[in-house]
């Protein structure tokens, strides 16, 4: 039995303490905010399921369903309703399957293009959810939520995981399972060239309106916004009650905006001015009578990793410098974007430990 801290609560975080303890070794999980899922944070009120984040993984998927079957929760991932999708270049028009994607210039292999996405049936937080419930009711793991970690140094033959106000974790290895910023900022040296690892902003708004209160039929995902079209930096609209079953209550539909805002605005804009520029950004592209009923703001400041040859390199680089040191990493700021590669990349962690 050997003792393992984890740093970071996301996705990757959670599955890796869950393998690890099902394991039999001890398990510390540190993470900063005062709740458990990252990047996967669902809403649940009044009939709506609102998504913060992520709102599903790519459909071909294997290391996903297989995590929610050792979780029990398989019977209710569910998928799209429709994989029809539209643009909106002044007016609206269908979109070729995977043209959206490509448009917009999300990470996604050739095969993958046009075939849509699954979720759960309670939102993707039901993973992390679940996730944590385990934990919480297992006796080998110790989960530590607004508790920031600030170094991890080596004394002696073990880790020592220091946090801010004092609190010490000794550890035989560690896992860090954080942004690649947090990882350079805590590993030191050793993290150098994840210094300057890319990442993108965004902040999502969700409307709620009465059906009748927009014309349109809202027979698709959702639509696309051409370049030269996104004004505030509005990129897109998901159609979220006609994209999965069950995600408003009868009579009402939800839609969500995405926007790549700029820094000024991230730090400016309060949750009413961003829910006024998404009614004016809806406004322009579709019918719609009245103001919203609801509305929920999403801000995710440089919290979206970009994938690419350069980083993966230097994630390598970095991996190989910590070689033998119990120290590994974890999560999509390391091994690829999306929550697939999160998973993939956790399960992989958690069997290397296994391995030390």
């Amino acid at each position: 039995m050997g003792r393992i801290a984890i740093v970071g609560g996301g996705l990757a975080g959670c599955i890796v303490a869950f393998r690890r303890a099902a394991a039999g070794d001890r398990v510390t999980l540190v993470e900063a905010s005062p709740r458990l899922g990252g990047q996967l944070w669902t809403e649940r009120v009044d009939g709506f399921v609102v998504e913060h984040g992520a709102e599903g993984f790519i459909a071909r998927s294997e290391a996903v369903p297989a995590l929610a079957g050792a979780l029990g929760i398989d019977g209710d991932l569910v998928g799209q309703e429709t994989l029809r999708s539209f643009g909106f270049d002044g007016a609206l028009r269908e979109l070729a399957p995977g043209e959206a994607a490509a448009f917009l210039g999300f990470q996604v292999p050739r095969d993958e293009l046009g075939k849509g996405i699954r979720t759960f049936r309670l939102g993707m937080a039901q993973l992390t959810d679940t996730l944590a419930r385990a934990l919480a009711g297992d006796g080998r793991v110790d989960v530590r939520l607004s508790a920031a970690a600030t170094s991890l140094a080596r004394p002696g033959g073990g880790l020592r995981l220091s946090l801010a106000g004092g609190g010490e974790i000794d550890a035989d290895a560690a896992v860090i399972a954080t942004s690649a910023a947090g990882a350079a900022a805590l590993l030191g040296e050793a993290a150098r060239p994840l210094r300057d690892a890319e990442t993108l902003s965004s902040v999502t708004v969700s409307l709620a309106y009465p059906r009748a209160a927009i014309e349109h039929p809202l027979d698709g995902t959702g639509f696309i916004v051409a370049a030269a079209h996104q004004a505030h930096g509005f990129r897109a609209c998901t159609f979220t009650t006609s994209k999965f079953a069950g995600r408003a209550p009868a009579g009402h539909v939800a839609l969500r905006l995405f926007f790549r805002p700029e820094p000024a605005d991230l730090e400016a804009l309060d949750d009413a001015a961003w829910t006024a520029r998404a009614e004016a950004s809806l406004a322009r592209v579709l019918p719609v009578r009245g103001p919203a009923e609801r509305a929920w703001v999403s801000r995710w400041p440089s919290a979206l990793p970009v994938s690419t040859p350069v980083h993966a390199a230097r994630v390598r680089e970095v991996e190989q410098a910590l070689a033998g040191s119990g120290v590994l990493l974890a999560g999509s700021a390391f091994h690829g974007s999306g929550i697939d590669a999160a998973v993939r990349s956790a399960e992989a962690t958690a069997e290397r430990i296994g391995t030390l």
